[in-house]
């Protein structure tokens, strides 16, 4: 399941992006082995893959386009609330 480094798909860039486009889905026993130094780092990826989603804006008449974004927010988010509970509860 885990790479040798911890995480799936062999980095932290690698694992923000597919949970991004939501071939991995985020609970505590998806990082259960990561270390708290892996947490923070898929921390920062995930914030900034957010940054950038939040930052392309479709336009207003194309709904699927739309979904899509609203998708891939939703699941950084929740993948950034599963991190941070993570590293609240390792501390």
């Amino acid at each position: 399941m885990a790479g040798p480094m911890g995480f799936m798909g062999g980095s932290a860039p690698a694992m923000a992006s597919q949970i991004c486009e939501g071939f991995i889905l985020v609970s505590l026993a998806t990082l259960k082995g990561l270390t708290p130094a892996e947490l923070n780092m898929l921390r920062v990826e995930v914030e900034k893959l957010l940054r950038e989603v939040r930052a392309t804006t479709p336009a207003g008449d194309d709904a699927p386009a739309n979904q899509v974004r609203n998708r891939k927010i939703a699941r950084l988010s929740s993948a950034m609330q599963v991190v941070s509970s993570k590293l609240v509860t390792r501390s």
